[in-house]
């Protein structure tokens, strides 16, 4: 029988390409399960809050959906949400997906003895979401190129995603458009009057005066 220890990793500093194909919705709250199935019995993890899944097809009532992309410690992951917990957005965010590890040290029990190379054994975990039973919390992970749960750290956090709730109090116009405001329509209006009427008084006091060669 193994013991757990556990050594936090940091969050690798990982920008995730924004694709073009497909559209996304934003994990707006704790409970957001993913499912392997149409089916509520299905959930194996809820979704980190403030992250995306990419949206394959929307149904009534289930959402099929894509969460993470192949790295060296997760695999993209094909399942299922509720689509009424998941928040439709028009735009393809930055980092979608949340890219975090973590270390378990298994160790014998009884404590380190005898070669540590041979007794010690250390996994870099890919995360995905957590899974409680009762009071207690599981990360399911990629371990080893197999999906597991694993007792969550103590301590282990990561830092939310900030995309939605920057382009909600601070919209950005699309690249390429310009927004006009209704003062610089008025501007532009007015302009478009005293052109032709100042164009008219100078060429009225540009005129030479006439003479009658007779008188």
């Amino acid at each position: 029988m193994l013991t757990i220890a556990f050594v936090i990793g940091g969050i690798p500093a990982k920008t995730a390409a924004a694709e073009t194909g497909g559209g996304y919705a934003c994990i707006l709250s704790e409970d957001v399960y993913f499912y392997t199935a149409e089916t509520e019995y299905s959930g194996i993890f809820t979704l980190p809050k403030t992250y995306y899944v990419k949206v394959l097809s929307i149904g009534e009532r289930f959402t099929q959906v894509e969460y993470l992309t192949d790295t060296e410690h997760t695999k993209t992951l094909r399942g299922y949400c509720l689509t009424e917990q998941l928040t439709f957005v028009d735009y393809a965010p930055l980092n979608p997906y949340l890219y975090a590890t973590f270390d378990v040290i298994y160790t014998p029990e009884g404590g380190e003895t005898g070669d540590q190379l041979l007794e010690k054994l250390t996994l870099t975990c890919g995360y995905y979401g957590d899974y409680s039973i009762g009071s207690k919390r599981y990360a399911y992970v990629l371990q080893n190129g197999e999906y597991a749960y694993v007792p969550r750290p103590d301590g282990f956090s990561y830092v939310e995603n900030p995309e939605y709730e920057n382009r909600i109090t601070d919209p950005t116009p699309e690249e390429g458009s310009s927004a006009v405001n209704p003062v610089q329509i008025g501007v532009l209006a007015v302009l478009c009057l005293l052109v032709p009427l100042l164009s008219a008084i100078i060429l009225k006091r540009g005129k030479s005066p006439t003479y009658d060669l007779d008188e």
